[in-house]
Formats: structure tokens, C-alpha cells, sequence
């Protein structure tokens, strides 16, 4: 059972690009190559928050193992 309401919610399109602050056109763009979790509902996405929030700490991670290892896009 989820900790909380807040990590059950599912989120729109718009409300995931309100909350990672990009256009619905970069979520769209994501959500077409597979790069953010998403699922369809009835023909729409939809996103679970818990898993948004968890895909962000893997994308800080990776940016963090990539400054440490020099090899961070538009590096060298």
C-alpha cells in the first residue's frame, strides 16, 4: 500500500510537464522513445507520480556517474 496518497496520484501530460517545468511537447517526445514511465488510458497517457519521481532520482544519478567519469554530454 503506497505511503500516501501523493505517491499514488496519476498525473496528465500537463501536469507531469508542469511538474518537470518543460513543454507537453518534450513529454510527448519522451514518452514516444520509451525515456519516462508512462502508460495509456482509454487512448491518453497517464503517469503514476511514484514512478516520475523515481525516474528522477535515476536521471540525477546518471548525471552524477557521468561527471564523475568525464564522459557527460558535450564534455571533451
Amino acid at each position: 500500500m503506497p505511503k500516501s496518497s501523493h505517491e499514488s496520484e496519476i498525473l496528465t501530460i500537463k501536469q507531469v510537464a508542469e511538474y518537470l517545468k518543460v513543454t507537453e511537447r518534450t513529454i510527448y517526445r519522451l514518452t514516444a522513445v520509451k525515456k519516462i514511465p508512462a502508460f495509456k488510458v482509454g487512448g491518453t497517457w497517464r503517469f503514476s507520480r511514484a514512478d516520475i519521481d523515481r525516474w528522477i532520482a535515476q536521471q540525477s544519478s546518471v548525471d552524477q556517474e557521468n561527471d564523475s567519469t568525464g564522459s557527460a554530454k558535450g564534455g571533451r
